[in-house]
Parts: structure tokens; C-alpha cells; sequence
């Protein structure tokens, strides 16, 4: 996927981008006791254990286990590796008390304080930022159906190479990236490139992991929301392509059919895309 313009990206660079953009974040964190602890992390170890036991795991299996263990906290790549691989299963537990669109996982890619845009809008990208372009439409409203005028829609997503801006040289900073402000109904829309498959950062540990166990590394290609207003539970989501590559065998097993868009091809050659998203109060 590189070009002689556009170096790719690596893991390590990706997995120090990540890290940083979630160290600035403040983040929730839970009050927990050491019963909660115990009880976690020894669910935690059981698991291991019976995985070893019941695949014979042998002494040179695990020493090659530990030294990726290493190699993964000294390549940075912990918020990669755990956000493909886990974070989707933290978020369909969530999922079982939450009203409203359903959710996804936030991802590595991530980055706050994007810029601030109205209600009908260009996302921020490069004059000669190539691909189709995509119109994004929609509304927020509540449970009960009432627009919610003034939600943020936190937006962000890859080039038509699937490359973020602030995780790949060449783009610059806040590209196809921004927070939209909804109308006084509660409507956006959005007009940005439509992104393409990507695969994730593979000259790591996390891709020595995926190439050893002959798996693929693609997402399909999704746009990034977080959606929220005041009083609102915010959602983490994501909307994918119907039809898109990868739609069915997502790396990270983030993709559900509730979420799948499906463009419309215009008469211009552009496409348009509607989805509406219902938040919970909170």
C-alpha cells in the first residue's frame, strides 16, 4: 500500500502515536476493589492456563510466547495489538445495558481536540486528496424520537490508501478529521473522500503474530464517530461499507450489520450515504 511519496507507516511510529494520544485523554477509570481483581484476573490466568493444557503447549512454545511478550511492551504496540484483538469484546459487554446506536470499538487511531465545524460541512483535507467523494447525511435524536440540536459528531478516518493523518507521514495534521455540530434538528451533513480497506501496522510483533498464525491483517474500510451531546451517553462507533472488502472477516471483529451503510452512487460520480444515530440519556 506505500508509494514513493508516502512512506508506510510502521508499527512502532503507530504504536507511539496511539499511546500518546491516549495518555492525553482523560479516561474513565474504575474505583475497583481487590475481590473485583482477584476475581478478573484470575478468570484471566485460568483461561491461559487451560489454553495450555488442553494445545500441550510446550517449554520452547512458551519462551517464544514470553519473548513476544517483550517485544510487544518494547515496541509500543500494547494499544494496537490490544485494541484489534480485544477491545471488541469489552465493547459487546458494554453493550448489553446500552440504549440507542449501537457501538463499536474506539480503536488506535484516535486523536482529540479536532477541529470544530458546522452543521453542514467539509471535513479538512488536502487539495488534491484523492478518492470518490462521499456525502455523509443524517440526524441525532433521543430514545423517544426528539432531535437533539448542538451533538458533537467526532469524526475521523483513513485516505483512499487507508493512512490516518498524526499516524502517517505526508498527511497533514487534522486531515479528514473534525467535530460537527448538528443544526437546530439535530441534522449534519458531511462531505468528505470515502476511505478505503486498510491493513494494520505488520513489521511488529503484532504482525509477526498475525503472519505466524496465517491470518489476514485488513479492516474494512469505516468511518470513525464519536457521537454525544449534553445529557447524553456518548457512542464509540463505527459505519462500515456494505459491500466493502474485509466487511466479513474484519481483523479486529469490530463489523456488525446494524452499522453497514449503504452509499447511493450520484449522477455527479460522488456517493451519498444517510444514517441517523439515537443517544440515551446519561
Amino acid at each position: 500500500m506505500s508509494t514513493a511519496t508516502q512512506p508506510s507507516p510502521t508499527a512502532a511510529g503507530s504504536g507511539a502515536n496511539a499511546t500518546e494520544a491516549f495518555r492525553s485523554v482523560r479516561h474513565e477509570t474504575a474505583d475497583v476493589s481487590p475481590e473485583r481483581v482477584s476475581t478478573v484476573v484470575s478468570a484471566v490466568l485460568q483461561g491461559v492456563h487451560q489454553a495450555i493444557r488442553d494445545n500441550d503447549v510446550t517449554y520452547p512454545e512458551f519462551q517464544a510466547a514470553k519473548a513476544w511478550l517483550i517485544e510487544v511492551g518494547e515496541g509500543g504496540e500494547w494499544p494496537l495489538f490490544l485494541d484489534v484483538f480485544v477491545e471488541h469484546v469489552v465493547e459487546e459487554v458494554a453493550a448489553r445495558t446500552q440504549q440507542g446506536t449501537k457501538g463499536s470499538i474506539l480503536g488506535p487511531y484516535y486523536l482529540p481536540n479536532a477541529k470544530r465545524l458546522p452543521s453542514s460541512t467539509d471535513l479538512p483535507m488536502r487539495a488534491d486528496e484523492k478518492g470518490t467523494q462521499l456525502t455523509f447525511t443524517g440526524q441525532v435524536r433521543d430514545v423517544d424520537g426528539n432531535p437533539v440540536a448542538g451533538a458533537e459528531l467526532d469524526i475521523w478516518h483513513a485516505d483512499d490508501k487507508g493512512y490516518y493523518s498524526g499516524f502517517a507521514p505526508d498527511i497533514p495534521e487534522g486531515n479528514l478529521r473534525g467535530v460537527v455540530v448538528t443544526d437546530d434538528q439535530g441534522r449534519f451533513e458531511i462531505r468528505t473522500m470515502q476511505p478505503a480497506p486498510y491493513q494494520i501496522p505488520t513489521d511488529g510483533p503484532t504482525g509477526a503474530l498475525i503472519s505466524a498464525a496465517d491470518w489476514h491483517p485488513w479492516r474494512p474500510a469505516h468511518l470513525h464517530l464519536l457521537v454525544g451531546a449534553p445529557g447524553h451517553r456518548t457512542i464509540t462507533t463505527q459505519l462500515y461499507f456494505e459491500g466493502g472488502e474485509y466487511l466479513d472477516s474484519d481483523v479486529a471483529e469490530a463489523t456488525k450489520p446494524e452499522l453497514v451503510l449503504s452509499p447511493q452512487e450520484q449522477s455527479d460520480g460522488t456517493r451519498k450515504a444517510t444514517y441517523d444515530f439515537v443517544l440515551e440519556r446519561g
